[in-house]
């Protein structure tokens, strides 16, 4: 992603919600460390990780070097609200539903994570280099991914739109990449968004109509600036961002609903022998009950998922 950063010319309290929502990301993305990301949106107070004991039958699924270390280094990319965002801005601590099952899952396995910011794009190929030893970042299961990674599923989420309040344009959910022909499309950088929307472009010319435009963006605030702006029509990102984003009233934004489901896991290196243990570990937590009241926390339990899978096919609908 490049870091051209379009200017915030909206009202205050508008401009404080863009830095709220600032680089939200499921298969989505954004770089992380905008400096006052979040400043507008405190986090819950509730703390359902404070009472996760370590599950030794579990833990024992660690590799030995691992258990040995009692660290694990994990590549993190924080952007918005619900999934992970600096309440205080970046010199304060991340919070989140990813952060919370994260940070959850590693007191399951009894590990202290290593959290470094990461670029949403630059994590998953940081995987096969070593630099990490897991990723987050609201990263969608896709075929293209599972070529290359490994998932621990955690959560299913996926892709959705949203316009400006008042845009009565589109008349609701969009199913059909053809009611998007003639608009134009802001979304994020190395996203399945950006990769959907420039897989299906020639549906338009298909039908006989204007294609869609699509602009891309490195955050997500300054996709939100550009719909409140008129530069873009419609916003397309993940379906829990975008509801969080529709309910915080001074975004102007309104979410058109889902257009395709995608589970969410934890990323390895291909062959990682910790794929398992996160695995276990996501199920211990559902178990136990502690998954449920992370995602009643961050208002997702509408993506809450029965049991976590290890490399699940990409959904199809």
């Amino acid at each position: 992603m490049n870091h051209t950063r379009a200017r915030l010319r909206l009202r205050p309290a508008v401009a404080a919600t863009v830095l709220a929502l600032t680089l939200a990301g499921c298969g989505s993305g954004g770089s992380g460390g905008t400096a006052a990301a979040g400043a507008a949106s405190p986090a819950p107070t509730e703390n359902p990780v404070a009472s996760v004991k370590k599950v030794g039958s579990v833990a024992a699924l660690l590799p030995a070097d691992v258990r040995k270390s009692g660290t694990l280094r994990i590549g993190s990319s924080v952007g918005g609200p619900p999934n992970a965002y600096y309440p205080q801005g970046t010199g304060g601590k991340p919070a989140g539903q990813d952060i919370d099952l994260a940070n959850a899952v590693a007191k399951v396995l009894g590990v202290t994570l290593k959290r470094q910011d990461a670029s949403f794009e630059t994590i998953l190929p940081a995987l096969g280099s070593g630099k990490f030893d897991v990723g987050t970042g609201n990263f969608g299961v896709t075929a293209e991914r599972l070529k290359t990674v490994d998932f621990a599923t955690y959560i299913n989420d996926g892709q959705g739109f949203a316009v400006k309040k008042g845009n009565t344009a589109l008349g609701g959910k969009v199913t059909d990449l053809t009611r998007l022909c003639g608009l134009t499309i802001g979304t994020g950088a190395g996203t399945t968004f950006e990769a959907t929307l420039e897989a299906q472009k020639k549906v338009c010319a298909k039908a006989g109509k204007k294609p869609y435009e699509v602009k891309v963006y490195s955050e997500n605030g300054a996709i939100l600036t550009a719909l409140q702006q008129g530069r873009i029509d419609v916003e397309m990102s993940t379906i829990n961002g975008l509801r969080y984003q529709a309910a915080q009233k001074a975004a102007q934004t309104t979410f058109l609903g889902e257009y395709h489901r995608l589970d969410v896991g934890f990323a390895f290196k291909k062959g990682s022998r910790l794929t398992r243990a996160f695995q276990a570990a996501v199920n211990e937590l559902i178990k136990d009950g502690t998954y449920a009241r992370i995602l009643d926390k961050w208002g997702t339990k509408p993506s809450a998922i029965k049991t976590s899978r290890i490399n699940p096919p990409e959904q199809t609908s």
